[in-house]
């Protein structure tokens, strides 16, 4: 997770911002036929979470939940961090979690959505059932998609999604597997999926068609200067990151290879840094691990954070962790 992915600066479409839901949807008279949007962008500091299907919801929005019950759920979720049984979670026993909690939500996100697609429940989604599912009502009326921006979104979707679920699909056999069908909705979680995530997030930035980003355009997948004033500090913040950090070669462009360093960082683990972040954050008496009490002290934190799958493992029974 990189993300599809995600990505500091800000959030990419999609992860990403990695994070859930996004999608393009069709006008109401076009319900049935959408096409999910895939920018799998995941930039080191963000994490994404995995982006619904056609019909399906986002995900939690993130919000405290609210004590009580919940409380007591929380300290239930510290009880099972604590590999050990100390008493206390170190920073290792909440990226082992977060690590976890991730892996848990990819494939139960899978496992929601696969009757959808296995049309002929045979335990394997073919390309032509996910395409039929996903863009069968626009190739059958494309009468009522004359609208520009419809047909552009569909025309630049459909081709996009064949590509990357012929690169999931590792036999061949147009036939994704779990696994394989795993790696094409959630490409930056797979080593063979690394290029594709690095090929859409180039085709989403690259406006001008020069098979690179330049500063404007990284700066545009962020920010876009309507009212014509001066920039944020933000935004100059980011441009000298382009400068000094993005553009390694300094030529005043990021290619394959710079994207990829941006956004799929071989040195950067997420799940350790929020680990890390989560313990500077509520470790009152700076001993370098977290007690119980000093969680539920900084229960805002938590609620906000992967270690609880943003809040909504909150809502869960003690044996679905």
């Amino acid at each position: 997770m990189a993300g599809g992915g995600a990505g500091g600066g800000a959030l990419a479409p999609g992860a990403a911002a990695s994070g859930g839901g996004e999608r393009w949807a069709a006008t109401a008279r076009k319900e049935r036929a959408r096409a999910p949007e895939r920018s799998t962008r995941h930039r080191p500091g963000f994490q994404l979470r995995p982006r619904g299907l056609p019909g399906q919801g986002g995900g939690a929005e993130l919000r405290p939940a609210e004590p009580g019950g919940k409380r007591e759920r929380l300290g239930k979720i510290v009880d099972r961090i604590d590999d050990n049984k100390d008493g206390y979670l170190t920073t290792e026993e909440l990226k082992t979690w977060i690590k976890r909690v991730q892996k848990r939500y990819i494939y139960e996100n899978v496992a929601k959505v696969w009757k959808d697609y296995d049309l002929n429940k045979d335990n394997k989604i073919a390309w032509e059932e996910y395409k039929q599912a996903t863009y069968g009502y626009y190739l059958e009326n494309p009468e009522e998609f004359q609208d520009a921006t419809d047909q552009h979104s569909f025309k630049k979707m459909l081709p996009r999604d064949e590509r990357r679920f012929k690169t999931a699909d590792l036999d061949g056999d147009l036939a994704a597997t779990r696994e394989e069908f795993t790696a094409f909705l959630h490409p930056e979680e797979f080593e063979h999926m690394k290029n594709i995530v690095v090929l859409e997030t180039l085709e989403d930035i690259d406006k001008n068609g020069d098979g690179f980003v330049d500063q404007d355009e990284y700066i545009a997948d962020m920010f876009a200067n309507e009212e014509g004033g001066p920039e944020p500090d933000w935004v100059i913040t980011e441009r000298e990151q382009f400068a000094d950090f993005r553009d390694l070669n300094k030529d005043g462009k990021m290619d394959k290879d710079e994207i990829q360093h941006w956004i799929l960082p071989q040195d950067y683990d997420h799940a350790l840094a929020e680990a890390r972040h989560l313990v500077y954050e509520s470790d009152a008496d700076k001993d370098q691990k977290l007690t119980k009490e000093e969680v539920l002290d900084n229960w805002n934190m938590f609620v906000g954070s992967q270690a609880t799958n943003y809040g909504e493992d909150l809502t869960r029974n003690h044996d679905e962790l």
